[in-house]
């Protein structure tokens, strides 16, 4: 562990030392935190315990591993389908060093250095490692084309490749001290910066993430020449030689690579989610560590278009299955919502660095809107299950035909169960962040913290049931009385706030002041992009409480989103709400739930590993066809939280309900 220490500790080092510009807000890191609530550390656990284990058995029993095997001996054939199946053991390993330094492993330890050095042995010597070319660089996989790099823009994926292997190796160094995997990602990366720039091979890479990686590891060693080319990759974007940028196909067009036009013109979300999400992720990073001020002015109008006009109830993304992309404004359809589990990690990454950008609580909002539903959602309770696309109705058993209606163990394409490998440990992370003497509180959940301020050690202890119970308990200790500002986000779903823009509203909004105490005496303070200010010289066994109302909320949506026009979801604190079949007589399509009905909350400790539910009655629309006969009846009604729907076989599902009834639509067949 001292060895760990002092390997992080130098880290930052070398990266002040080599950053003269940076992030004006900084995450307190994820191994200062440690949880122990009831709600993300059974998660984090699970993941460790089940869903890596079955990420690296999945990965040696489809030939991933095979495939680094035979990349070392040069022989064989490519034995998976996407020439980026590479990146799957590549993310199972960044999320297993996330989870070893939370749960100490050595076995796991093990097998995660018995991979690190068959990949290492499947790296050329100048660098390259891309199984799909180096099993047989005479015929590779034919997304690759006939040399390295000529097809990355379009199908290759041989930056993306790299990019989650610089993401991965950065992680492994981080949480174990550890050079082996490190070495590999830097070698690679020296090619890459050798070959890519404005005097050398210009290209976008097609899947953005090495723009990230590359960061990550300018980071660790402060060699300039990965900022640059990280900068670099995007700039190069809007220059796509043989594009229209007039045609509107997104592929003709540039658009679903985000590459219509430079990304400093930018001011929409579009194409392929997933790699949006990870190039405005990038476009923050670099704006930060460059100062670059029309980068930023780019993705402040994104994210804004985004949250105003993208972006679903539950926090999900990507509207459009055809190119798994971004839609139109306001295309946000429900019965064929995509909601890539991928998109909603991205965003999340995305929202993190906005926030770290700008210190406002409107990005922490939005990230734990999708951390809490359209995020988690995509993999089941048991931990081996998963979801791909995350849909926002399900009705008669059946769905459209890219959308899943129940989850999988595993896809062809398995890009979502090994990135939610990967981000679950990675949660304590995203909890606090510091400007200079300011300790900012963005999410809530029980569990000890330990950081400096001043230079002087101090440690918040939480203890919550969020996001059960709005009654929040905040520990401060500090070693020796200091003077600081502890800013706790007060959520805005607290506020009557629904989502920070007008796309979503509560139908009935309450501005009540949200009380705070300190050592049981109510407290006046100052509010500051969202965040209640308490400035103070806190001692030891100071203790704050903050009460978030827990109320449930009926959303409705912007008249501009067509399909839920009359419609209504669920909220109750951060948690969107769905029906589903098991819990209302095996149907919700025939559900309305009207304004008078009111509902209330129940909690059940021991339905779908504890959750809190919300009942009361609806009024279902019962049919006989033999009597030719249309009736409605008032019946129990039971909501469950979004993200754990489909976790007890197949059938009905929706997220929005009609609040009254206006017509009936006959169907003969």
């Amino acid at each position: 562990m001292k060895k760990l220490l002092l390997v992080i500790s130098l880290f930052f080092i070398v990266t002040a030392m080599a950053q003269q510009k940076d992030y004006t807000f900084t995450s307190v890191p994820f191994t200062a935190v440690k949880l122990s609530d009831n709600f993300w550390l059974p998660r984090i656990k699970t993941n460790h315990t089940v869903t890596i284990p079955a990420s690296f058995e999945r990965c040696d029993k489809t030939g991933r591993v095979k495939n680094f095997i035979m990349a070392a001996e040069k022989n064989g054939k490519f034995c998976t389908t996407y020439p980026f199946d590479d990146t799957d053991i590549y993310k199972t390993i960044e999320g297993a060093s996330f989870s070893l330094s939370l749960f100490p492993d050595k076995k796991l330890e093990v097998y995660i250095d018995s991979l690190i050095d068959i990949v290492s042995k499947a790296q050329e010597p100048d660098g390259y490692l891309y199984t799909a070319r180096t099993i047989n660089p005479s015929k590779p996989h034919a997304w690759a084309g006939p040399e390295r790099w000529v097809k990355e823009r379009e199908l290759s994926h041989e930056l993306y490749n790299s990019g989650h292997m610089y993401e991965a190796a950065a992680a492994h160094f981080l949480a174990t001290g550890k050079r082996n995997f490190l070495n590999i990602a830097l070698k690679n990366a020296d090619l890459v910066c050798s070959v890519f720039g404005q005097d050398k091979m210009h290209m976008a890479p097609g899947h953005q993430v090495v723009e990230m990686g590359l960061v990550k590891l300018y980071r660790i060693t402060g060699k300039k020449e990965y900022l640059e080319t990280a900068k670099y990759f995007i700039e190069e974007r809007g220059h796509f030689a043989g594009y229209d940028a007039k045609n509107k196909d997104p592929w003709k067009n540039g658009a679903y690579w985000q590459g219509h036009i430079p990304v400093v013109q930018q001011k929409e979300a579009v194409g392929h989610a997933v790699r949006a999400g990870y190039l405005y992720a990038a476009v923050a990073d670099v704006a930060a560590l460059t100062g670059d001020k029309q980068m930023l002015d780019a993705i402040d109008s994104i994210w804004l278009n985004l949250v105003s006009k993208k972006i679903y109830v539950q926090g999900g993304a990507g509207a459009v299955g055809s190119g798994e992309r971004y839609g139109d404004n306001y295309e946000l359809p429900n019965a064929t919502a995509y909601n890539e589990t991928c998109a909603a990690i991205a965003n999340v990454y995305w929202n993190q660095r906005m926030f770290q950008l700008h210190g406002e609580a409107k990005y922490i909002d939005v990230m734990e809107k999708i951390m809490y539903n359209g995020l988690i959602s995509g993999v089941g309770l048991d931990g081996k299950s998963f979801f791909y696309t995350n849909a926002m109705e399900i009705k008669n058993n059946t769905t459209h035909k890219d959308r899943e209606a129940e989850r999988s163990g595993w896809f062809e394409c398995s890009c979502c169960p090994t990135n939610m490998c990967r981000f679950l440990p990675s949660v304590p992370g995203y909890m606090y962040a510091q400007q200079g003497s300011d300790l900012y509180v963005n999410l809530f959940a029980s569990s000890a913290a330990s950081l400096l301020i001043n230079k002087k050690q101090v440690s918040v202890e939480q203890q919550n049931n969020y996001p059960w119970d709005g009654n929040l308990k905040f520990l401060i200790n500090a070693k020796s009385p200091l003077y600081f500002n502890l800013l706790l986000r007060i959520p805005g779903w607290a506020t009557g706030e629904a989502i920070p823009s007008e796309l979503y509203r509560f139908e009935s909004r309450e501005d009540a002041k949200i009380e705070i105490r300190i050592n049981g005496q109510s407290v006046d303070y100052t509010m500051k992009n969202g965040y209640a200010v308490i400035n103070r010289l806190w001692k030891k066994n100071d203790v704050v409480e903050m009460f978030l109302p827990m109320n449930i909320q009926r959303v409705v949506s912007s008249e501009k989103l067509k399909n839920n026009i009359g419609l209504v979801s669920l909220q109750r604190g951060p948690l969107t709400y769905c029906a589903e079949w098991a819990d209302n007589n095996n149907r919700v399509s025939n559900l309305v739930l009207p304004a008078t009905e009111s509902l209330q909350p129940e909690h059940r400790q021991e339905f779908l590993n504890g959750v809190t539910v919300l009942k009361g009655n609806a009024t279902a629309v019962i049919t006989d066809s033999k009597q030719n006969t249309v009736s409605s009846v008032v019946q129990p009604f039971t909501a469950i939280p979004y993200y754990a729907w489909a976790n007890r076989g197949k059938g009905e599902m929706a997220v929005w309900l009609p609040a009254q009834i206006k017509d009936v639509q006959i169907i003969t067949q």
